[in-house]
């Protein structure tokens, strides 16, 4: 029996929330990277790069090529980039939005205390 495609989605979602993953996969939107350049940009130990890659190729979102001694990784199509872009569109409409009730608590810190009515 299939799993749901919801159960499906979820499984995916889970996969990339991961932040090493999702620096991983923003480096790989421009071309296909070297393990080396990977490691110099973010900064871990090489087995954890290596175990994260590992996730990624077993999903398929990523490839791996050889190159004589060097292991280049690519995206393995242009929807992964795509939605890399549309989460940062919707995090910044979810920013904007918060910028904006910060904005109106400040303002709302800064205004003159209304006097308490009771009632009586």
């Amino acid at each position: 029996m299939q799993a749901p495609l919801y159960q499906v989605k979820a499984e995916f979602f889970r996969m990339l929330g991961h932040p090493v993953r999702i620096r991983v996969l923003e480096l790989l939107q421009h071309g296909p990277v070297s393990v080396r350049d990977l490691l110099a940009d973010i900064e871990i130990e090489p087995s954890s790069l290596s175990q994260q890659l590992a996730v990624l190729r077993r999903s398929g979102i990523v490839v791996s090529m050889r190159e004589g001694s060097t292991v280049r990784y690519a995206l393995a199509g242009g929807d992964v980039a795509e939605l890399l872009r549309a989460a940062r569109r919707i995090l910044t409409e979810l920013l904007t939005g918060q910028n904006e009730l910060l904005t109106a608590l400040r303002q709302a810190d800064d205004a003159p205390a209304e006097p308490l009515r009771t009632g009586r």
